[in-house]
């Protein structure tokens, strides 16, 4: 064996330097108001057999082709692995298969984040439900568990759901990934769903807020008594500001009519949306006026897999026209292929007529087309769907929540706030007042 340099450290050194890291990344997670799980933690084992039984059933799905048409028995299956001390039951598996597709999430991929070897990190909520709520180690994917009524209205659900969004593919519902349940013979069951964080990546963001529509009960306290935790605010802290989309907003404001439209016939109401933002660095406002970027960011809103499965399914023509519109930047495509670039993603355009043609990428015809096929031109990055880039800042939204039927239970708290709080406006009302005025609010707050 060679003998070690002095410019290589030692195994000793390179241990201490990893013990230090994580040192860092335990006490960043406890300022930030998530908690590592580590074997001390009373989640552990939960999250363990969350993990072992994932990975088994993850395992069965890369073994099974992805399928393009979904059948009445595949919203109904169910299947079931035995492992040492308990069950896990997984459901429609390959209705969620497809979901995962449809983003681009490979299952290796979707599995290297649930099940790899870094904790889950447990994020403490002031919800007022029971659900514990964990987040996978690269805080990609949001684990919740569930009581069993909330999983039968979304498994009942599930072909309208998957329904809405095959005709709306840019819908700012949250994305269901799995939907599960840990039995433990004569000690517990535990039912969970796997979802994709609105909030990914989150290196950036520096303010958080959870949007009902209302006023009543709707203020957190921002202040952290100096310590760095992360708040998500409510609808009174967003008092005086916006949502600057620009050419986007009357995308945005209309998906948000569509999706909550479609909540309410469900008949359901509580629902938020979970807003969060950053500043866009000046590289990112620049690359919006890239050819590169605007390929990759055409291709990603199209998706050339899928099958048209209506009359006004967006085809190649529209990547065509987009893609004339725009100047090439030929750093990411290499030194020399810029020409070869534009020709593959536009039928041979000449680059002399893409330079004569105007920078600006997002022109109101090209999102107009976009638009008339319930779609926008997504920004090229991971979790895509929930992220609205604007003039100036990035936004994360998505709409959550959504298992509260208006029954019973809510008529008769309907009836008893009108009462304690008159001409207040609180979020437990019918379906129809709920959705109107939610739209509302964002319609008055979108610029």
């Amino acid at each position: 064996m060679a003998p070690r340099t002095a410019a290589q450290p030692s195994r000793a050194t390179r241990r201490r330097c990893w013990w230090h890291l994580r040192q860092r990344w335990k006490m960043l997670v406890v300022m930030l108001g998530v908690f590592e799980i580590n074997p001390e933690h009373k989640f552990y084992n939960l999250t363990a057999m969350i993990k072992e039984g994932i990975n088994t059933s993850i395992q069965t799905s890369m073994d099974t082709p992805v399928q393009e048409t979904l059948t009445a028995e595949h919203f109904k299956a169910e299947e079931t692995q035995s492992h040492e001390g308990f069950e896990m039951q997984t459901f429609a598996p390959q209705v969620f298969a497809k979901l995962r597709h449809s983003l681009n999430i490979t299952e290796e991929e979707y599995m290297n984040s649930l099940c790899s070897d870094g904790d889950y990190l447990q994020f403490v909520s002031n919800s007022k439900s029971k659900a514990d709520f964990f987040i996978t180690n690269d805080k990609r994917f949001f684990l919740k568990t569930q009581n069993r009524r909330e999983v039968r209205f979304l498994l009942s659900n599930l072909q309208a759901y998957m329904d809405h969004l095959e005709k709306y593919p840019h819908s700012l519902m949250v994305r269901f990934l799995g939907v599960h349940r840990i039995v433990i013979p004569n000690k517990m069951k535990k039912y969970f769903i796997v979802m994709q964080s609105v909030f990914y990546p989150d290196e950036r963001i520096n303010i958080r807020f959870d949007i009902k529509g209302c006023e009543l009960g709707r203020w957190t306290n921002p202040d952290t008594g100096g310590k760095q935790i992360i708040k998500v605010l409510k609808d009174n802290n967003f008092e005086g500001q916006h949502i600057g989309l620009g050419r986007q907003k009357s995308w945005f404001v209309n998906q948000v009519k569509v999706d909550v439209g479609f909540l309410r016939q469900l008949n359901v109401l509580d629902y938020s949306l979970l807003l969060a933002h950053q500043p866009l660095h000046q590289d990112e406002i620049d690359g919006k006026h890239s050819m590169a970027n605007l390929v990759m960011r055409t291709t990603k809103s199209l998706d050339f897999d899928d099958s048209p499965t209506e009359p006004d399914s967006p085809s190649v023509p529209l990547l065509e026209e987009t893609t004339a519109e725009v100047a090439p930047d030929t750093t990411d495509f290499g030194s020399g292929e810029p020409q070869a670039a534009a020709e593959s993603f536009g039928e041979g355009i000449p680059l002399q007529e893409i330079n004569s043609l105007a920078i600006e990428t997002e022109t109101d015809s090209e999102l107009q087309k976009f638009h008339e096929h319930h779609r926008r031109l997504l920004p090229n990055c991971k979790n895509a769907i929930h992220v609205i880039d604007g003039p100036e800042r990035r936004y994360f939204v998505g709409i959550i929540d959504i298992f509260t039927v208006y029954g019973w239970k809510q008529r008769w708290e309907n009836l008893w706030k009108s009462l304690r709080y008159p001409g207040r406006a609180f979020s437990t009302v019918n379906p129809v007042k709920y959705s109107n005025r939610f739209c509302q609010w964002i319609q008055n707050h979108t610029q």
